[in-house]
């Protein structure tokens, strides 16, 4: 264990090298100049005030150095310095990375709650008139975009019904009701059928037919043997997930006015404020590593006959 977890460390290291990297490359590349968004409208025509300013934030250095000097402070704790609100980016970040991650947390509880309970009830009840529900409703929410999801149910309950303002605000639970099932209900929906389906194929499983052959009660049976094995694909698809929502949900929290990862993102890149969209880049990247290494632990946890070698 000790062996695999310090190799993994060094391919995340690497991972995160390989992706910022390639996201400096990306940024190079883009048209346009980022020294507009440094000195506002008149002062950024400067040539003297724009020169300064690239000096000063070293955008005159080649792509390289650029890429040392950033890893050399990210080592540091050091994520850069903000160019529109001349402040660092971890002070700027930190609160709206809390307000998201009560969005995602939210979030993957509705997932797996719902997704993963209606996902059984249907494998269980396969064919009945539950189990059609269910596969017709969940092919249609897939193929819902999120903005329409989320339109619709900002329209309904926040100005038609007006059960909750329109601007979201992070420090009111209530306001967190909206946001969370617009990103859970796609997800919700997704883990439902993969749940239906796992469950479905073990269910059919030599194993659990000899099981129930000899005696043992059902109830055991579906708890450890059918449930245990069913969720192995779902930890995997819930991972993914709460990793891509914990780099920030830019479409829901546009939508819902959250001050959150997502919305930063979003103002960054339309300014090109590089160092938040590197920072966020950066975390979301971070964020996918752990989150692959705690469900292949979790596998080894599940499936005894998975080893960490």
């Amino acid at each position: 264990m000790g062996r695999y977890l310090l190799r993994r460390l060094g391919q995340m290291v690497i991972v995160l090298l390989g992706a910022t990297l390639i996201l400096f490359a990306c940024l190079f590349v883009i048209p346009g100049d980022p020294v507009g968004s440094l000195g506002g409208s008149e002062r950024a025509r400067d040539p003297a005030v724009v020169k300064q300013l690239r000096q000063q934030y070293g955008l005159d250095e080649p792509l390289v150095v650029q890429y040392a000097t950033y890893v050399g402070k990210l080592v540091q704790g050091d994520m850069g310095e903000d160019y529109t609100q001349r402040r660092q980016v971890s002070e700027i970040l930190l609160p709206k990375l809390v307000n998201t991650s009560k969005l995602a947390v939210a979030a993957m509880a509705i997932d797996v709650l719902l997704g993963a309970a209606v996902g059984t009830l249907a494998a269980l009840k396969r064919y009945s008139f539950l189990d059609t529900v269910v596969t017709l409703v969940t092919t249609l929410l897939v193929g819902f975009p999120t903005f329409v999801i989320g339109m619709l149910m900002l329209n309904l309950f926040a100005v038609q019904l007006k059960w909750v303002p329109v601007i979201g605000d992070p420090s009111d639970p209530v306001q967190l009701i909206l946001p969370s099932v617009t990103l859970a209900i796609i997800d919700a929906a997704l883990v439902a059928r993969l749940m239906r389906g796992t469950m479905l194929e073990v269910l059919r499983a030599d194993y659990v037919k000899t099981a129930i052959a000899k005696g043992v009660p059902k109830r055991q049976v579906l708890l450890k043997h059918v449930m245990r094995n069913s969720v192995i694909p779902v930890v995997t698809y819930i991972g993914i997930s709460f990793g891509g929502l914990m780099g920030g949900a830019i479409i829901t929290e546009t939508i819902f006015n959250w001050d959150g990862v997502g919305m930063a993102m979003s103002t960054a890149i339309q300014q090109q404020n590089n160092p938040i969209v590197v920072a966020v880049a950066t975390w979301t990247v971070a964020i996918f590593v752990v989150l692959n290494l705690l469900v292949d632990l979790l596998y080894a946890m599940l499936d005894p006959r998975i080893r960490l070698s």
